[in-house]
């Protein structure tokens, strides 16, 4: 089996293709890299102006060498082999998006760290359990969650009971799934 790209070499490619230094960007775009990226290795930390950090279509397994990102807002880690949230603490203050669809998350443990943390896509993941879901209320600013294909909201999809379930566990929720959230004292005001 082929050795993977490392960030290092994706990041040397990334600066040939566009011409500037990768640490003065702030947005960074390796995605689908040939062979993929498995490890989030220390080149990472050398981005300390990135605000957008794009790894998604990659081989990556953990969420790690995050602690030089002090300007991250968005992460995109969707279409990977993520299993966990941990590895996040170093963005916590920072975080506004996390995108992380198409992975094999099942518990959300870790997801509490990110304090400023208003978007999550997480579709297609493995989460099966509303105790889970429950750990999202940690978050005090999420305003947009998407968690379709998820087993437990297909499960209370069939239901017919998801979107329910959801806006009573996530008061300040504005948008599930792609579609906002008109909540009764809303309409009231309106």
């Amino acid at each position: 089996m082929s050795k993977g790209t490392s960030i290092k070499e994706a990041l040397a490619k990334w600066e040939e293709k566009n011409g500037m230094k990768a640490s003065e960007s702030e947005e960074i775009k390796l995605l689908c890299q040939i062979p993929s990226i498995e490890k989030m290795d220390a080149s990472l930390s050398t981005l300390t102006n990135c605000k957008k950090l794009s790894l998604s279509t990659n081989a990556i397994e953990k969420i790690t060498n995050l602690n030089g990102l002090k300007s991250l807002k968005i992460l995109s880690l969707g279409r990977n082999n993520i299993k966990s949230f941990s590895g996040l603490e170093p963005v916590g203050d920072t975080l506004e998006e996390l995108w992380i669809s198409y992975n094999l998350i099942e518990k959300m443990k870790g997801i509490g760290v990110l304090k400023k943390l208003k978007v999550l896509f997480m579709s297609n993941n493995q989460v099966k359990d509303m105790a889970e879901v429950q750990k999202l209320s940690e978050l005090p600013c999420l305003a947009d969650l998407n968690m379709v294909n998820n087993p437990i909201e297909e499960k209370f999809s069939t239901e017919g009971t998801w979107r329910p379930e959801i806006e009573k566990r996530l008061l300040k929720l504005k948008k599930l799934d792609g579609i906002p959230i008109v909540r009764q004292d809303e309409e009231e005001e309106g």
